[in-house]
């Protein structure tokens, strides 16, 4: 069967809005999303190996731990964004994807709710004065890092099938009984798939790291001066341990499991500049978060750096991720040619609501960065 024949058709009404301009909020929802996002998905895991460190390092767990559910919050909130916009510019291949996958794609919402219960009872039980935690708070902890990681996996499974449209008539044929699928696909024989899922992980233990420092710089600024001391020293050393990884996932991905026409593309198109800046950007933050631990506490204008800095970097892997998907689709059908009706009244209302709402998110953080200072005061 050819693989064109199980993609969706155009939809009668259009394009609601020009592709850039899909394209370009996709892009800033899903940068926004990364910067949460990465917080739970390596968050709860490095923090559980560090508990058994304990002095400071148990510190910085309850701190990023009491922080959790706000960052899942808006976490969740941010990829709404994303995952909107992407069903409108790429319905052809994303509804086609996860029908083949329905039941592993459904049970995210499943999922996310035991990893968002399980990090309050975690939280909670580590706000005590006197820590002492029971098989239920460590179970919790554990079930919540856990789950976090299966819905990357996940995730990392529709938005690679999504593009692999050569498995779909493979998936369909193999699985379906009198024209239905049973909804039970998975995309892990794609080469691409593991290193993809893979880099994303060491890109969050490389944002994590980067928060140690802006939390530090932000909202401990009136912690004690050896917590402050031991942040400020410590932050750079699972960033590199993360860059390590996403450099050698990277590496994966790009030479073991790209064909030719995206290595070319990538690196010897006009795109080589934006693959650039996406390989030096950590390396970068690296080399700030390693000269910041030789001072005493992180500054809030070197902390502002770091964050606007690993921004850059959430930044530039979003719009390459970009190029890559285009390309990938683009064998099967061009993205950019869907008749475009411009729907001007939903247009202009999600502008509005949009930048009320980023100005509703900033104002929250700043009266969170000022209730922490007054607590450690």
């Amino acid at each position: 069967m050819n693989p064109s024949m199980l993609i969706a058709p155009s939809s009668p009404i259009g394009l609601p809005a020009p592709f850039w301009f899909l394209i370009l909020f996709k892009l800033i929802g899903f940068t926004l999303h990364m910067t949460m996002m990465h917080l739970w998905y390596a968050g709860p895991v490095l923090g559980l190996i560090l508990w058994t460190r304990g002095g400071n390092h148990q510190i910085f767990v309850k701190r990023l731990m009491a922080q959790m559910p706000i960052i899942i919050a808006l976490g969740i909130n941010f990829g709404i964004v994303p995952l909107l916009f992407i069903q409108v510019a790429y319905h052809k291949a994303f509804y086609p994807s996860t029908i083949l996958m329905a039941w592993p794609w459904m049970s995210v919402i499943l999922l996310l709710t035991f990893a968002y219960y399980g990090s309050y009872i975690y939280a909670t039980a580590l706000k005590a004065d006197t820590v002492r935690l029971t098989p239920l708070s460590r179970i919790a902890g554990w079930v919540s890092a856990v789950f976090f990681l299966i819905i990357g996996f996940i995730f990392a499974n529709e938005f690679s099938l999504m593009t692999n449209l050569d498995a779909w008539s493979r998936i369909w044929s193999a699985g379906h009984v009198d024209g239905a699928v049973p909804g039970l696909a998975l995309n892990i024989s794609d080469p691409t798939f593991w290193p993809r899922w893979l880099l994303m992980f060491g890109m969050a233990l490389m944002t994590v790291s980067a928060y140690i420092a802006i939390d530090c710089g932000f909202l401990g600024r009136k912690m004690d001066a050896d917590y402050r001391k031991w942040a400020t020293g410590f932050a750079y050393k699972p960033y590199l341990v993360g860059l390590a990884w996403y450099g050698v996932a990277a590496a994966w991905y790009m030479f073991g499991a790209w064909p030719n026409d995206l290595r070319t593309l990538i690196f010897a198109g006009s795109w080589l500049p934006l693959t650039i800046l996406t390989a030096i950007a950590p390396v970068a933050v690296a080399a700030i978060l390693t000269a910041a631990s030789r001072k005493e506490t992180v500054s809030p204008r070197l902390a502002f750096v770091v964050g606007m800095t690993q921004l850059l970097v959430l930044a530039f892997n979003a719009v390459n991720r970009q190029v890559v998907q285009n390309a990938e689709l683009g064998r099967y059908f061009d993205v950019t040619a869907e008749q475009v009706k411009t729907q001007w009244s939903p247009m202009i209302l999600f502008l509005v609501l949009f930048v009320i709402g980023v100005g509703i998110i900033i104002w929250m953080l700043r009266q969170l960065t000022v209730s922490k200072q007054e607590q450690a005061a």
